[in-house]
């Protein structure tokens, strides 16, 4: 019964068949594909980074004398407040808050800067895309240093104090005073904040330009032309053809400049926005501590962009898995 199962299957009209039928190998997601296991040479290179690493341990202390202290660092993370008698948040947690809240805001704001301009470098108009190109070479031919100073102390610092946040704020009511620390950081120092996220904005502002050109020039000819076919203004296919694809194509490289941002923050800390990297300049001249301090800052910086970046490769490979 079995052989002659077989001749019947494949004597099926072509009609009958599925359309379908020979396309599934194809579908499966790339994401299937086996990982290889640990082997010895990973054993190996792992080994001998720890190695590295405690050779380097070894040197400081033995060869260059030096005696760590990693006590004077947790004051600093934590302290215990005596007038309210409960442990608070300190220099270094207030600053990892601050920098943690340039990224967010700085991410969204340059996303919709990005797009804007985005739109203008694929736009069939010459000046649009002159304004375009323009924002994008001049923000990424500038050293990013250069580019914070320029900004802050001859572009933003004619505008902030013409804006007057810190008297705006200070007119808020205590409910809204607390949502405002809670989203921006410590009320009276909004203008220093607002300016840090202004500066980072504009300037990853540039790179996601690139991102969404990518983007935009990724979706298909045939799919802009299908829509024109269909009656579909050039709104309309922007709307509901271009965009949708071209999202789905920038979320990977996104998600980089996110954790990419929450690096470049430490640029601010140049002109005395209080992120982490300028508390740590604070305890370091306070503790004396220059090894410990940074090392530990290091050390978190290190955790929140590699936990970062393993969601982000996680909820990429769920993605591409729910696309098939």
């Amino acid at each position: 019964m079995q052989a002659s199962a077989r001749p019947q299957a494949v004597a099926m009209p072509e009609a009958a068949a599925s359309p379908h039928a020979g396309l599934q190998p194809a579908a499966a997601p790339p994401t299937a594909r086996k990982r290889r296991a640990w082997g010895w040479l990973d054993a190996v290179l792992l080994a001998g980074f720890a190695g590295m690493l405690a050779y380097l341990g070894w040197m400081s202390s033995t060869v260059f004398s030096y005696h760590w202290d990693w006590s004077s660092i947790w004051p600093f993370i934590v302290r215990y407040d005596e007038a309210t008698g409960q442990w608070v948040s300190n220099l270094l947690v207030e600053g990892l808050l601050t920098t943690l809240r340039l990224a967010v805001w700085g991410i969204l704001i340059a996303g919709v800067i990005g797009t804007v301009m985005g739109l203008c470098r694929n736009s069939p108009r010459l000046f649009l895309r002159l304004i375009g190109g323009s924002y994008v070479m001049l923000i990424r031919n500038i050293p990013p240093v250069v580019f914070v100073f320029v900004f802050v102390y001859f572009i933003a610092g004619q505008i902030m104090p013409k804006l007057a946040l810190n008297d705006s704020v200070a007119g808020l009511s205590a409910t809204a005073q607390w949502w405002v620390s809670i989203f921006f950081g410590t009320p009276r120092l909004i203008d220093n904040f607002m300016l840090g996220l202004i500066c980072l904005s504009v300037f990853s502002g540039a790179y996601v330009t690139e991102i969404v050109r990518a983007g935009l020039q990724s979706v298909p000819r045939s799919q802009i032309e299908a829509g024109k076919s269909l009656g579909l203004s050039r709104i309309d296919i922007l709307r509901f053809v271009v965009l949708p694809q071209a999202f789905r194509n920038v979320l990977p490289p996104m998600a980089g400049q996110f954790i990419q941002l929450i690096k470049d923050s430490s640029l601010v800390s140049l002109v005395s926005i209080q992120e982490l990297t300028f508390m740590a300049q604070d305890v370091q001249v306070t503790t004396q501590r220059v090894f410990e301090v940074f090392v530990f800052i290091a050390a978190v910086y290190f955790a929140i962009c590699f936990s970062l970046s393993r969601l982000f490769a996680m909820l990429e490979r769920r993605y591409a898995r729910a696309l098939h």
